[in-house]
């Protein structure tokens, strides 16, 4: 009897090695081979007849009237094809792929690909084709999936078994995934509709349906399972804090808050009074005072007899996050400490035993706050800074060392909305949108190489008018993509510029990035040669200038996290951005740095251009691997499926799990 659980081999055509290939991609049962959903297509269903070609890409439908002719022009093998129909003549040129030659026979095929006109002649360069046989067409004449592949796999052999998977296995798919009030009110397929036509639609129409119908079964997954979780943390009973009175907390601080900062602290006060644990997002843009805001909540903790923590992802951060909170706290009569993993066995044990005795009221640390010696006498917060370069996971683990300690999520990332729903869909999210009065814009620049010498002499006059600068590089040594290194660059740059500098990146001691960092903080270094380690924390009021080379290596996000480096102080400050590269996606990117300082503006872009895991620049994040959805392009569908979502679960609660979905990876 057949069953989705049968193992790939049973297909024709899967031997051990194509076996292997599938398991790279999670493959191993006919189930999870239809459930291996395309990430894109091509239409291929208009046939364009050789005269109306023009510059594009294109399907036609052509003979092959002789065998392929090879040449080798400078040291590239290059296989033509000449190609006809009724109306004309097209050549086909493959290169580095001398066994087309054998490949084509004389006859009929279906070629797709790019057209340019060269020499009086269209030309179709690297084209996708198959031959006409009279049986069903694969890969032309049609909407063709495009698949996620590895190793070993082609579009062609995929869509070949997966034409035979479902031939032979549709009959065995069944059983709704969601609701069925869900289904009928949302007008979607049935599951073996929606599988068997979003790999080889029937019609136009059924595509969009089935693709309407995966989607939106996806993202409703996701957004119940999400509501799931903040209905039990809702429900969780919290430390109800009593109100204090924090004048003399405002007092101590060197400025005063905006009233978006008010605005926060209002809402984070609220959630810790209402006897219920919070569980809350602070997003503010860089320079937004996030930082201020969590230290006003650790106040009400600590007057509510509470301990803090904050836990920030690297040791250059904690520290700095140390210092600005002991110089206010210090003023108030609260004490504070500092665990990190380049601590003393002796200086460690000393401060885990000042926590756990409740002599400490705040401690500030990177993930060494997590380990299992680490006890507190009465946990009552959890602060986590840029919480997705942790991992959900890491979080989970300081919040259990209180019981139901409050939790607030830092981030400094602005995160497209449609983004934040799935990342921090368990949470409430409160968004810092006001930067503090008088801080002036960063005038920012996108050159060429060609510029660097008035690059070096404009930072020189930085310098010599007292100024700082950070000239970041996205290699630590030299390499064989040619890209800017560390090392290398800071010694030229010390050359041109006769300045001190000094070099900053990951591989460093951490006793060696503490002593850089003073001596930069300090002044004594005029100019820091640094990796992307620099990108989060550092605040050196005294820098002007940032330089990046190479900016085409880093995203919009980043690239606007590296700026906000500067313009801490009270003198104009500058964003200066090398590179060559041509591509109309860098040039898009550039002229956006240069015309916007609005980071969530950048970051909307930078999801359409990147995609969500590149945007977040790590796997740790949280984010679930999705099988179909595009966060971008399918914003509307995720409104309506958080829509649906929220009312079923209202209805229903957490009775109704939801059946799995095969291939979600849900990272909460």
């Amino acid at each position: 009897m057949k069953s989705l659980t049968d193992n790939v081999t049973v297909l024709k055509g899967i031997g051990p090695s194509r076996e292997a290939a599938l398991k790279r991609l999670g493959i191993r049962t006919v189930g999870d081979l239809i459930n291996h959903l395309p990430k894109d297509y091509r239409d291929r269903s208009v046939i364009t007849p050789i005269t109306g070609l023009s510059s594009g890409y294109y399907t036609v439908k052509a003979r092959v009237t002789a065998a392929p002719a090879v040449a080798i022009k400078h040291k590239v093998t290059l296989v033509t094809a000449a190609l006809s129909d009724s109306t004309g003549e097209l050549s086909a040129v493959w290169f580095n792929q001398p066994y087309m030659k054998n490949a084509l026979k004389k006859g009929e095929y279906i070629f797709s690909g790019e057209v340019s006109y060269f020499n009086g002649l269209f030309t179709m360069e690297q084209p996708e084709y198959e031959a006409v046989t009279g049986k069903e067409l694969l890969s032309g004449a049609r909407i063709v999936p495009v698949y996620p592949l590895t190793e070993g796999l082609s579009q062609k052999v995929l869509r070949r078994i997966l034409r035979d998977a479902l031939d032979a296995y549709a009959c065995c798919i069944g059983g709704e995934v969601l609701p069925e009030a869900v289904v009928k009110s949302q007008e979607l397929l049935d599951r073996r509709g929606a599988l068997t036509n979003i790999h080889y639609p029937e019609s136009a129409k059924l595509f969009r349906a089935a693709r309407h119908t995966l989607v939106f079964t996806e993202l409703f997954m996701l957004q119940y399972s999400l509501l799931n979780i903040r209905g039990l943390v809702r429900k969780m009973p919290g430390i109800a804090l009593a109100d204090t009175d924090e004048r003399d907390f405002l007092a101590a601080l060197p400025f005063r808050f905006t009233a978006a900062q008010e605005r926060v602290f209002g809402e984070l006060k609220a959630d810790m009074s209402s006897g219920h644990v919070m569980n809350r997002l602070v997003q503010g843009d860089v320079g937004s005072g996030k930082t201020a805001v969590a230290m006003a909540s650790m106040f009400l903790a600590a007057k509510n007899g509470l301990q803090s923590a904050l836990m920030a992802p690297t040791e250059t951060l904690a520290r700095q996050h140390y210092v600005s909170l002991q110089r206010v706290f210090d003023k108030v009569g609260l004490k504070t400490g500092l665990l990190t993993g380049s601590l003393s066995l002796k200086e460690k044990a000393a401060v885990k035993e000042r926590l756990s005795r409740g002599e400490l009221d705040i401690i500030v640390g990177t993930h060494a706050l997590i380990v299992d010696n680490v006890e507190f006498e009465r946990l009552g917060l959890v602060i986590t800074d840029e919480q997705h370069r942790f991992g959900v996971r890491q979080r989970g683990l300081l919040n259990e060392k209180g019981g139901c300690p409050h939790c607030v999520v830092m981030t400094a990332t602005p995160i497209p909305r449609t983004l934040a729903l799935i990342l921090y869909g368990d949470m409430d999210i409160s968004v810092i949108d006001e930067l503090p009065p008088g801080r002036k814009d960063i005038k920012t620049n996108a050159v060429n190489s060609g510029y660097r010498d008035r690059v070096f002499t404009f930072i020189k006059k930085q310098v010599d008018s007292g100024g700082q600068a950070f000239i970041v590089c996205p290699a630590i040594e030299d390499n064989e993509r040619g890209l800017n290194s560390v090392k290398t660059y800071a010694a030229e740059a010390a050359r041109a510029m006769g300045v001190k500098t000094a070099i900053m990146h990951g591989k460093l001691r951490q006793d060696e990035k503490n002593a850089v960092m003073g001596g930069f903080a300090s002044g004594e270094i005029p100019v820091l040669v640094a990796t992307t380690v620099i990108e989060v924390g550092i605040d050196v009021p005294n820098a002007t200038v940032m330089l990046v080379e190479n900016a085409e290596q880093f995203g919009l996000s980043q690239l606007h996290q590296l700026r906000g480096r500067v313009g801490r102080g009270a003198e104009q400050s500058y964003c200066i951005l090398i590179t060559d590269a041509a591509s109309d996606v860098t040039k898009e990117r550039m002229k956006a740095m240069t015309a916007t300082s609005d980071g969530f503006k950048l970051a909307d872009l930078d999801l359409r251009i990147r995609g969500p895991g590149d945007f977040l620049g790590t796997r740790q994040h949280g984010l679930p691997e999705l099988m179909i959805a595009n966060l971008y392009r399918d914003g509307a569908i995720l409104k309506e499926a958080q829509a649906a979502a929220k009312a079923y679960w209202e209805e229903h609660g957490n009775e109704w799990a939801g059946a799995e979905l095969g291939g979600i990876k849900l990272i909460i």
